[in-house]
């Protein structure tokens, strides 16, 4: 079956306080998005990947894909108001039956294995949403109060979130509403069960300036070139 993966990067600098967008801030040396897109590239030959990105930045897009060793498998749609909106233009270009990842743009440290055993649960299970376990002390707010809930009934929730194409396109045709967070709630709001797989730790967001140098530190690390 044929592999997709939409990559969302439509985020702007504003919480970075940076001008230029996040996915587009070097990383030791290179756009933090050319090591989203690689690790997609990486895992499989055939895979497709859907860049969704700001119609203002097409060309800063386009730059980091003329980067990439088979910018032919990359195509670009153009982002929506909302991450719903995107999702959904990047799926417009998917042809055929499929499975289908959605990833954060800026999640630039998933492992190629991670993405591998997303694309291998989704063809099992219908989808495949890796979660970490939440390390912190919750609280549930309650008008005023608050009470501790048990956090090890908690998990945080990561990205690629990974779906068959029969239950994800026919989701993304419903109206959008705030509840919408991500692809899993599209998917559980059309009536489907979804799947919780383990994530990785390192597959840590960018948005703020801390992660941009976390990021780098793991990246040197994990070359072996220290800090």
């Amino acid at each position: 079956m044929k592999k997709y993966a939409v990559i969302v990067a439509g985020g702007s600098g504003s919480r970075m306080g940076t001008a230029v967008p996040k996915q587009f801030l070097l990383l030791q040396g290179r756009p933090v998005l050319w090591y989203t897109l690689n690790t997609f590239l990486s895992a499989y030959e055939d895979l497709v990947v859907v860049l969704v990105v700001p119609g203002s930045h097409r060309e800063a897009a386009q730059a980091v894909v003329a980067q990439m060793g088979a910018p032919e498998r990359i195509r670009v749609a153009e982002g929506g108001v909302t991450r719903f909106d995107s999702v959904r233009n990047g799926l417009a270009l998917v042809e055929e039956e499929s499975v289908i990842a959605v990833h954060d743009g800026v999640r630039c440290l998933a492992s190629v294995e991670l993405v591998r055993r997303c694309f291998a649960e989704a063809g099992k299970m219908g989808s495949a949403i890796p979660v970490v376990d939440c390390k912190d002390s919750v609280r549930w707010i309650e008008g005023e109060g608050s009470r501790a809930m048990d956090r090890s009934r908690v998990k945080l929730v990561q990205t690629p979130q990974t779906f068959l194409g029969r239950l994800l396109l026919p989701a993304y045709r419903a109206e959008y509403h705030a509840g919408f967070t991500d692809e899993a709630t599209v998917v559980e709001a059309a009536g489907h069960p979804v799947h919780l797989i383990e994530g990785e730790v390192n597959n840590i967001k960018i948005t703020l300036a801390a992660d941009l140098v976390l990021a780098g530190e793991l990246i040197s690390a994990a070359r072996g070139t220290g800090g």
